[in-house]
């Protein structure tokens, strides 16, 4: 695949397939990513206010050397339920860490928070997010949608809805390097409270609307400020290439590419966040050089994420309750 045929999905990458699954009653849902076979990762987490599962064997010191999946899941803690649904269908399709002769699908997962906003949450003894994460794992393909779907149907930014998004781009040695974000942002990725995203100069074919940087920065685009309180928001992100990566070079890449976050939100990685970022290899292609190589592809890394970000939260769409917080189209769509 060359860079003039990327269709600007993670899936641009060859390997992997994403799914989503939502209730809109609920405002929540779920979304899986899934590895044609044992995929390298590693993680970055920023945030102060994470929720996780199985993301310690990420480290490269850690045995588990390859992962069948990963679940983004809004429903903060209770999310983590939607792990076990994406597990049971790879264990349904004979996926997993072989034990002599038993199989442990491996499906680290992380969690939003959107528990505060609209939908009703009050489901009764159980959480629906493990069948939420089957469901997902159900529909994973090569074509997906962006928005409010998946683990972005019930986030939120500062001033506008937020969603899932994501983007591609090839490095010169012709590597693929895409990106899925869950944007749930404490701050704004928006320039104050204007149209214009703070990714903007990483856009490509206008994407998220082609707008630009704002011919002047109003002085209140700079004060930090953010909504909700502790633990109460996230932006999760998949970043993967089809580079052969060891974990500790994926870990440099999960680094790398936080970067991406920087770019298009404000503030970020606050004590208010769980901003995550998994790096990941589906292992097709070699490094050109171990060094610059690995370099290039987490720079590039850094401005799919930015990209990523900003085009969930142009394609989101408000959830449709009374008082449900309007899209960035409700309020500066053409």
């Amino acid at each position: 695949m060359t860079g003039e045929n990327l269709r600007n999905l993670i899936t641009d990458v060859p390997g992997l397939r994403i799914g989503h699954a939502e209730d809109l009653k609920l405002g929540s849902g779920a979304t899986a990513i899934v590895f044609d076979r044992p995929a390298v990762a590693s993680i970055d987490l920023r945030g102060g206010g994470p929720g996780t599962r199985e993301t310690a064997l990420l480290d490269p010191a850690q045995t588990v050397e390859g992962i069948d999946a990963i679940t983004l899941s809004g429903g903060s803690a209770f999310g983590l339920d939607a792990a076990s649904g994406v597990q049971a269908w790879l264990r349904e399709h004979g996926r997993g860490f072989a034990v002599r002769t038993a199989r442990v699908p491996i499906v680290p997962s992380a969690i939003l928070f959107d528990l505060l906003g609209s939908g009703d949450k009050n489901w009764g003894r159980f959480p629906p997010y493990r069948e939420l994460g089957y469901a997902a794992a159900a529909a994973a393909d090569v074509d997906f949608a962006l928005g409010s779907v998946g683990a972005g149907t019930g986030a939120t930014t500062l001033n506008c809805k937020g969603g899932i998004g994501s983007a591609s781009a090839q490095t010169p040695d012709g590597c693929i390097v895409g990106a899925l974000a869950a944007a749930n942002a404490a701050g704004r990725v928006t320039i104050d409270n204007g149209p214009h995203f703070w990714a903007a100069p990483y856009e490509r074919n206008d994407e998220f609307g082609g707008l630009g940087w704002p011919a002047s920065f109003p002085a209140s685009a700079l004060t930090p400020i953010t909504k909700g309180g502790a633990r109460e928001n996230t932006t999760l992100v998949v970043v993967a290439t089809d580079a052969i990566l060891t974990k500790a070079q994926a870990n440099r890449v999960a680094v790398m590419a936080q970067s991406g976050l920087s770019r298009a939100i404000y503030p970020v990685h606050t004590p208010l966040d769980g901003d995550i970022v998994f790096a990941v290899s589906t292992g097709h292609r070699p490094l050109s050089d171990p060094l610059l190589g690995l370099t290039t592809i987490g720079a590039i890394a850094a401005n799919v994420v930015a990209r990523a970000i900003a085009r969930g939260v142009y394609a989101a769409k408000a959830l449709p309750f009374a008082g449900a917080q309007p899209s960035w189209q409700d309020q500066f769509g053409r």
